[in-house]
């Protein structure tokens, strides 16, 4: 019987996750500062671009579907939106475990952070959209508005450091004017658990796309069923 390839790269995943835990704690450096918290980064930022990723997604495929009108463009956009609010929700949890011992406080209304909830919120608010949209085709058309529309967040989100002071650190590896603040160990360690994390936002989608399709079909087979057994008026000669 021939495997599914899904199955064997969620084993390759797990694989992969048990060596990366093993690095975070026995094999990249401590930060002198932080401490032990500062691990907490191979996490946070990870699902921060996954987040960005998956709400890219949701605006290519937003744009596509209400060019051409097919549903499978809009159960990506879905699919992916339901990815993206997932780790969205990881990058807040970690970043406010990250802040407590660090900053003393589990919030800060901070731009970044705020930004990040604004961001979380909208498209939180596009998937309770879905969900309650009576006319599937007109729920996909005004959901694809909320995602192309939310997307403009994004860059208000990777920017705000630059532009508006916080208490969020700057980056510290993708910095144009300068070299990478990190040491090698903790570059090398975080673009690892970046591409885990974006191998496994690839699993998601696809498993969510997945079972969109399966609901979507289950919907036209009880729409053909009602129709079968609908009982019809009687004839009279």
């Amino acid at each position: 019987m021939r495997k599914d390839p899904l199955l064997l790269t969620q084993q390759l995943l797990a694989a992969g996750f048990l060596a990366g835990l093993a690095g975070i704690f026995f094999w990249v450096p401590t930060e002198a500062f932080q401490g032990v918290a500062q691990r907490i980064l191979y996490v946070h930022a990870p699902s921060a671009w996954v987040a960005y990723l998956a709400f890219g997604v949701v605006l290519v495929c937003s744009i596509a579907y209400l060019r051409t009108g097919d549903m499978r463009w809009d159960w990506v956009a879905h699919a992916s939106a339901r990815t993206g609010v997932l780790f969205t929700a990881l990058n807040l949890v970690t970043g406010m475990l990250w802040g407590r011992p660090i900053w003393g406080a589990y919030w800060a209304w901070d731009p970044r952070l705020t930004l990040t909830l604004v961001l979380f919120l909208i498209y939180l608010g596009y998937l309770a959209f879905r969900a309650n949209a009576s006319d599937e085709g007109r729920g996909a058309r005004i959901a694809a508005v909320i995602g192309i529309a939310g997307f403009m967040v994004v860059p208000l989100v990777h920017f705000s450091v630059d532009w508006w002071r916080g208490q969020h650190p700057s980056r510290t590896v993708i910095r144009p004017e300068s070299d990478p603040a990190l040491p090698a160990e903790m570059q090398i360690m975080l673009v690892a658990m970046m591409a885990l994390f974006t191998l496994l936002y690839l699993v998601f989608l696809a498993l969510s796309v997945r079972l969109l399709k399966l609901e979507t079909d289950v919907m036209e087979l009880e729409s053909l069923e009602d129709a079968v057994l609908r009982p019809r008026p009687a004839r009279y000669s």
